[in-house]
């Protein structure tokens, strides 16, 4: 048996077998995808797309749509009548924008998940302070009748309260009145004034 050794001749590839201007790439932390990705602009003007249309344009397997769908809450697909996913627009564009993130920069699926939640709350309107840097001028008079009215505030709201809080729907039993058990009529189980009996002549 013969082996056969062959030199190895220097190049400009580093051992890992990626081009350096790849490599410089990375180090930067840019894409190292050549081809650039479906854009908005690119998507067909459609009400509707089917999991198949979505899947070309994103080019990645119908089941990985499926998969994002369980990973991703923002990318919900309707369903038809028949269960049929039927994507809108901006399902399509959100579909775009995961592949984007876990694909050409490199975001795992909890990373990319981050990123919509910072992105959302970045859309949510913040309300005012109402701070200024020069406060306006605050008469005494009027701080001292706020100090008072809630003093009187407080000292309302500590009294106990004067009446019951529950008041009785019936009117107290005494113990002369109970008839023994079995023997109540159906006005005194529930407390309803006696009826007039009917004495016909």
């Amino acid at each position: 048996m013969q082996v056969a050794y062959t030199e190895h001749k220097p190049d400009d590839r580093p051992p890992s077998g990626r081009q350096l201007p790849e490599l410089m790439a990375m180090a930067q932390h840019q894409p190292i995808r050549k081809h650039s990705p479906t854009s908005g602009s690119d998507i067909p003007d459609k009400l509707y797309f089917r999991i198949g249309e979505v899947a070309r344009l994103c080019e990645v397997p119908a089941y990985v749509l499926r998969f994002w769908e369980s990973e991703f809450p923002q990318l919900k697909p309707h369903k038809g009548g028949t269960g049929q996913r039927l994507y809108r627009r901006r399902d399509v564009e959100m579909a775009l924008r995961v592949k984007t993130l876990l694909y050409d920069e490199g975001y795992t699926i909890p990373g990319a998940r981050q990123v919509f939640k910072s992105e959302m709350k970045q859309k949510e309107p913040q309300l005012a302070l109402g701070i200024d840097d020069h406060a306006p001028a605050v008469d005494p008079r009027q701080l001292r009748k706020l100090q008072k009215d809630l003093r009187d505030l407080h000292a309302l709201l500590s009294r106990p309260a004067t009446r019951p809080a529950v008041h009785p729907i019936r009117a107290a039993r005494s113990a002369n009145n109970i008839p023994p058990a079995g023997k109540q009529t159906t006005e005194q189980l529930f407390d309803l004034p006696p009826t007039p009996k009917n004495t016909t002549s």
